[in-house]
């Protein structure tokens, strides 16, 4: 009978590059049953070879077990995307072991990828970090123990680190015309931003994914920072901008001379919404759930979350635990960087709002 197995892998790097580990388990498909698990030290590589090589040591020892099939199930959207050919690989150092990858599946006959949350890939995730504890010479003991309280804040444990870069220049936003869901391109301009924002974050460490609004200005500010960094882009619905509804479009002038008294009310009022769009309460709301997802899914990770005004401004707002009257009182540049972590037991810290150094 046809021998099915899941294969869970992953690999992880603490810098980008930096001190690399990977591990990888084997279970029966139908019963759960635990055949075979595998880690190992790197040395010093990257986020990508490190989940690569996780993955290969899963389907080797996949193959050594004799499996005809199997399901391998990896955080890592890119190795997932990749092997499954919807990804091009552009990275050179990586093709060889995507063939190492892909030669090894021929021999299982039957291989599906599946990303799966890293909750929900703990086993391998452990394995991996245990490896790069052995390496280090950090005893499970010491590595057992929890991330000190911060010294300024007394939070504890990893935060999930977010880097909030507002998208590039539209013909809108060099108009100073309300932009929602109008799905505009960015100008000539705005690509050179999105280029030197991409410059300015491909050295950061330990980034897991960009994140980005669905639309088109913003995929296209961050499509250059995931390649830039090697990591994938992934889209969440709810990182759009606000909907302005009958103002899209409309200069803050045009909106006013529309509807005077509601545009007035507006500007005070944050759960009053423009005719036939969205209020700025419900803007948090939706905002507040994608950071409670990202979260979940990530953890202690470094994520680039590539998206709009309003959305960041909500971010920011939380990580300062502020009141609505923030949004009218902060400004943020177009093309510009903030950044934020949220610990798990609840604090937060902003270290940068709306840095623009890197276009000048």
């Amino acid at each position: 009978m046809t021998r099915r197995v899941i294969i869970e892998a992953d690999g992880g790097s603490r810098g980008n590059p930096g001190p690399a580990g990977y591990g990888a388990v084997v279970r029966d498909a139908d019963t759960g049953e635990l055949l075979a698990e595998t880690s190992g030290g790197l040395g010093t590589t990257t986020n990508n070879v490190a989940e690569y090589t996780g993955l290969i040591a899963g389907l080797r020892a996949a193959v050594k077990q004799g499996a005809q099939s199997a399901e391998a199930r990896l955080d890592s959207k890119l190795v997932v995307e990749q092997m499954s050919g919807r990804w091009q690989v552009k990275q050179p150092h990586l093709r060889p072991l995507v063939s190492e990858a892909a030669e090894l599946s021929r021999q299982l006959g039957d291989v599906r990828y599946t990303w799966v949350p890293r909750a929900r890939n703990a086993h391998a995730d452990r394995l991996a970090n245990e490896a790069m504890d052995t390496q280090a010479g950090i005893t499970q003991r010491a590595a057992a123990q929890p991330a000190p309280p911060s010294p300024w804040t007394g939070a504890t444990g990893s935060p999930t680190r977010l880097l909030m870069l507002r998208h590039g220049q539209t013909e809108h936003s060099a108009q100073r015309r309300y932009s929602g869901r109008a799905d505009l391109s960015l100008t000539e301009l705005g690509a050179s931003q999105a280029a030197a924002a991409a410059a300015r974050l491909a050295n950061t460490n330990g980034v897991a994914a960009v994140v980005s609004s669905p639309l088109r200005r913003a995929r296209q500010t961050a499509q250059p920072v995931a390649d830039a960094l090697g990591v994938p882009l992934t889209v969440h619905d709810g990182l759009i901008e606000t909907d302005f509804g009958a103002w899209e479009g409309l200069t803050f002038a045009e909106a006013r001379e529309r509807d005077p008294g509601l545009h007035t009310r507006w500007l005070t009022d944050t759960s009053l919404a423009p005719p036939g769009g969205e209020s700025m309460d419900a803007v948090h709301r939706r905002v507040r759930r994608v950071r409670d997802q990202l979260i979940a899914e990530h953890g202690a990770a470094t994520l680039i979350v590539v998206s709009h005004v309003t959305p960041i401004k909500a971010l920011l707002r939380m990580a300062l635990d502020a009141g609505p009257s923030l949004l009218h009182r902060l400004h943020l540049d177009i093309a510009s960087l903030s950044v934020a972590e949220f610990y798990p037991d609840g604090p937060a810290t902003v270290s940068l709002v709306n840095d623009t150094s890197y276009l000048t």
